[in-house]
């Protein structure tokens, strides 16, 4: 595997493990076994039946979980601490592979570990805002669509890698110009949320009854307000 092509592999592990793990470990698992590709000696595991079979469950889970508002987001939290790490390693495990040396392996797991732990976070954040809607539609068209993007940006990673490193670098410029947006609507859902959580004591002797509009008053201002910004930005 010439360097350029493992750089673009090692990136697409790193940026696919960070939105879906286990769709990531699939499809280089797969690609590996059908000999589609040729996979570095450390990730030729990835192959394995039993790793695919683990990795096939743990995605059938997530599918689920993934999809069910309030259930994504604590998905998302949990794996903050799964999905990171892995990514650094299958990073790490790529530069390991074709023998570059000790001290190109650490920065692969560096880097591995930023680009997941991007592409996760910037996961996580969109998908938060997304509950603030009530239906579940949407919800479910992020979620097929992140899906298909891990399957689609592995591939090219494999098969097109200037092309996957061209749109990679798409990603993080948007990203950039993406997360003072995201960060000020996720710090009026957290507002929004520490004031219906607020609202269940009962210092002043006001009953639950009375609190019952105040907090259906808050959720339908949050509604709005993410329903105002989609306007504004689109």
């Amino acid at each position: 595997m010439e360097t350029f092509e493992a750089l673009s592999l090692a990136l697409g592990a790193a940026w696919a493990s960070g939105i879906n793990l286990y769709a990531a470990v699939l499809v280089l698992g797969y690609l590996g076994m059908t000999g589609d590709v040729t996979l570095p000696a450390n990730l030729e595991i990835l192959s394995s039946p039993i790793v695919m079979a683990a990795a096939g469950f743990m995605y059938m889970v997530e599918f689920f979980a993934d999809k069910t508002p309030g259930v994504d987001t604590g998905w998302d939290i949990l794996h903050t601490f799964i999905r990171i790490p892995a990514g650094a390693v299958l990073a790490a495990g790529v530069a390991e592979g074709i023998g570059v040396g000790q001290a190109a392996e650490f920065a692969a797991l560096l880097a591995g570990g930023g680009v997941a732990a991007t592409s996760h976070f910037t996961k996580a954040g969109t998908r938060a805002l997304i509950n603030t809607s009530p239906e579940p539609v949407t919800n479910w068209t992020a979620s097929i669509t992140e899906d298909i993007a891990v399957v689609g940006g592995l591939w090219a990673s494999l098969h097109y890698p200037w092309l996957f490193v061209a749109g990679l670098v798409v990603f993080f410029l948007l990203v950039i110009w993406l997360m003072p947006k995201i960060w000020r609507a996720l710090k009026r859902v957290f507002r929004a949320i520490g004031r219906f959580f607020g609202g269940s004591s009962d210092p002043a002797g006001v009953t639950r009854e009375s609190n019952r509009p105040h907090r259906q008053d808050i959720l339908n201002s949050l509604y709005h307000d993410a329903n105002e910004k989609k306007r504004l930005d689109t």
